[in-house]
């Protein structure tokens, strides 16, 4: 997912495509299992510090004891490219998928006033069903730190009681209004039992539109979990008992039944490879990586650097997004390895192409991995990204595998590390050291 950003991704509409045919030690952290300079610094912001100070009492009395799961899943069940994470909501707790997106900072749910393009697959969030909803007033310095509705005053001087209202915009146009608000959040622990957490700070959604929030891509979703550098995303919100860390592991979407993976707030165990994050001031959302270079079966490519930088006015660069399906690479790069991919490849091209793809091939007939030529990215700091071709040649139907590449179609573009290429890694994002890190090893097993 995309926000505040001019840019051609979707929030989450890509995946169509594909049915077109520390600080802390160990056992200091959340655990939520998934269902498929810093702009930001280590203290939160004076308008969330005494919520989070709350919150860090509470994390304080039982992290040592207690290890929160949440469920994430894939919704390829539900034609989707996503992964879903399963939290409560509300006193008392009412269950909620919210879409784990890396590329924006606001948590918000789909409200039972929802008026347009509302969730059909579950029962939305019910405001009044709960004890300890309350949205924020307009004056209050929670509200500075979301988005108003465009040409409306931030409060309504006639009403004593105006709630703070948010309009909150992706990339592709789509955009959900609603209240901000506050409520108690709770997870399912290993031991059974439910740990609670006041003052989240999250959207109460009442009007959603656009192709990202109404397309396909959304199916099984109540929501969006943000996961973006932001003060008001959730790991940030989350993230000062905790390091400001937090770690995923994408399992494969085609397996069956479907694995969990999961979603740890906090520190791993994993060792890892780290590249460092940078910082876009225009784009403060984004976990920007750098890509210094691209190789196929080990021979590096002719791609002039420049291709992957950001420029004076915050365009190009390279970002790491769960929210997005598809891999999206700046036109020159994308061209450069298209062509490769062409010439290498020794299976036959598909006679009935997939729409959206610009290369398919024939297997039918069987043809292992190990026909499939190998793709890598040398990171900045040294790390080698090189995921297995059946993270980048997906099934796009009935013995017919694709190129799940796609070209960033404007120079205001970034490329996008999206979730069919991350799938089988862990990646752990660090705030405070601004790195990025990944393995490939204990992928499968809880964290």
């Amino acid at each position: 997912m995309a926000a505040f950003i001019s840019s051609p991704l979707s929030l989450l509409t890509l995946f169509f495509l594909l049915f077109h045919s520390s600080a802390a030690a160990a056992s200091h952290h959340l655990k939520l299992p998934l269902l498929h300079r810093n702009p930001y610094p280590p203290t939160p912001s004076d308008a969330l510090s005494a919520d989070n100070h709350r919150l860090s009492l509470l994390f304080s009395a039982v992290r040592k004891h207690l290890r929160p799961r949440l469920p994430v899943t894939s919704a390829a069940p539900f034609g989707s490219g996503q992964y879903l994470v399963s939290l409560n909501l509300g006193t008392p707790p009412q269950p909620l998928l919210l879409i784990a997106d890396t590329g924006s900072d606001l948590t918000w749910v789909s409200c039972s006033a929802c008026r347009r393009h509302c969730s059909p697959h579950s029962a939305p969030f019910r405001p009044r069903r709960s004890a300890t909803f309350s949205p924020h007033h307009c004056y209050s310095p929670a509200c500075n730190l979301v988005p108003h509705p465009k040409n409306s005053p931030r409060c309504n001087r006639t009403r004593l009681h105006s709630t703070c209202r948010y309009q909150y915009s992706y990339a592709d146009g789509s955009v959900t209004s609603g209240f901000f608000s506050t409520e108690t959040t709770s997870f399912n622990t290993t031991a059974g039992k439910l740990l609670k957490f006041q003052h989240f700070n999250f959207g109460c959604g009442f009007w959603n539109s656009g192709p990202s929030l109404s397309g396909p891509s959304f199916n099984g979703g109540d929501g969006v979990l943000g996961l973006g550098r932001g003060p008001i995303s959730f790991s940030s919100q989350l993230g000062r008992d905790f390091g400001h860390k937090f770690s995923y592991c994408l399992m494969d979407y085609t397996l069956s039944p479907p694995p969990t993976s999961y979603l740890l707030i906090g520190s791993g165990k994993s060792k890892l490879s780290y590249t460092p994050l940078l910082i876009n001031p225009l784009s403060p959302t984004f976990y920007y990586i750098r890509i210094e270079s691209v190789s196929i079966d080990n021979v590096k490519l002719r791609i002039p650097p420049s291709v992957w930088a950001i420029d004076e006015y915050g365009n190009g660069g390279a970002v790491v997004d769960s929210g997005t399906t598809i891999t999206f690479l700046p036109e020159p790069a994308y061209r450069t390895i298209l062509a490769v991919f062409e010439r290498l490849v020794k299976l036959p091209e598909s006679a009935n192409p997939v729409p959206g793809f610009d290369l398919c091939l024939n297997v039918s007939s069987g043809a292992s991995r190990e026909s499939l030529p190998q793709l890598s990215f040398k990171l900045g700091g040294g790390a080698v990204f090189k995921p297995p071709p059946r993270n980048y040649f997906i099934d796009a139907a009935e013995g017919v595998k694709c190129l799940a590449l796609q070209p960033v179609a404007t120079d205001a573009g970034f490329a996008v590390i999206g979730n069919l290429m991350q799938q089988g890694y862990t990646f752990e994002f660090d705030k405070d050291r601004s790195r990025l890190g990944f393995t490939r090893r204990g992928c499968s097993v809880a964290p």
